[in-house]
């Protein structure tokens, strides 16, 4: 893994080739969330269970986990913009006590995904994923109540009774709130951003030709 690590890589994962489980219990089911979690994150790796890692410090010094995020890291790493590699390590079964995994743990890596996918895409500009629910919501609510007032006014019918009134509210009610949270969204992650100087961004690599002007920097 250090000499992964020698040709430029900045996280090293192992991948439990031959892994020594069951195979209904343990492997199909870490199969189906290694590809779920490839799906969902954009970094497809045969083992995201394998404890086994090499990390360059300067990558994880600052990288905060919560929850069950610590089977994310290279997800994680891969939004920070470090290169991954994948190599076979060896697998041993387990001799003694029995695996702590089960359907409560399951969802909790879901809804990690979920957290994972989301700060991927949008970390940035929450306001996109939560704007363009808004204007969805928006737009329909008025399509709708735009007829209903076709209906009151010009046919002269009851609408008072009718479902689509409160559909109408609260599609109407449902984009104003899209759009608050996507607000909220957005002077949160600027507050998070500007109040610890954390860019929004990571350089790698300053390449100039010397102590030169900030022209020859890039």
């Amino acid at each position: 893994m250090l000499a992964k690590l020698d040709e430029g890589y900045d996280l090293v994962s192992g991948w439990r080739k031959n892994r020594q489980d069951h195979s209904i219990t343990r492997i199909l089911p870490s199969k189906i969330a290694n590809w779920l979690i490839g799906w969902g994150t954009g970094v497809h790796l045969h083992d995201y269970g394998c404890s086994l890692k090499a990390y360059r410090a300067e990558l994880v010094a600052d990288m905060n986990l919560y929850g069950e995020l610590h089977r994310f890291l290279p997800a994680l790493a891969f939004i920070e913009g470090a290169r991954i590699a994948e190599i076979p390590v060896r697998h041993q079964a387990r001799q003694f006590g029995q695996s702590k995994y089960g359907l409560d743990r399951t969802f909790r890596v879901i809804m990690d995904l979920l957290t994972i996918a989301f700060m991927r895409k949008f970390l940035t500009r929450p306001m996109h994923v939560f704007g363009w629910f808004g204007l969805l919501s928006l737009v329909a609510g008025l399509g709708s109540g735009i007829y209903l007032a076709y209906v009151k006014l010009a046919l002269r019918q009851d609408i008072g009774q009718r479902p689509l009134l409160i559909l109408t509210v609260l599609l109407l009610l449902t984009g104003l709130q899209l759009f608050s949270f996507g607000l909220l969204a957005e002077l949160s992650m600027r507050t998070y951003h500007e109040s610890q100087g954390r860019p929004i961004y990571r350089v790698r690599e300053v390449v100039g030709v010397g102590e030169g002007s900030e022209e020859d920097r890039f």
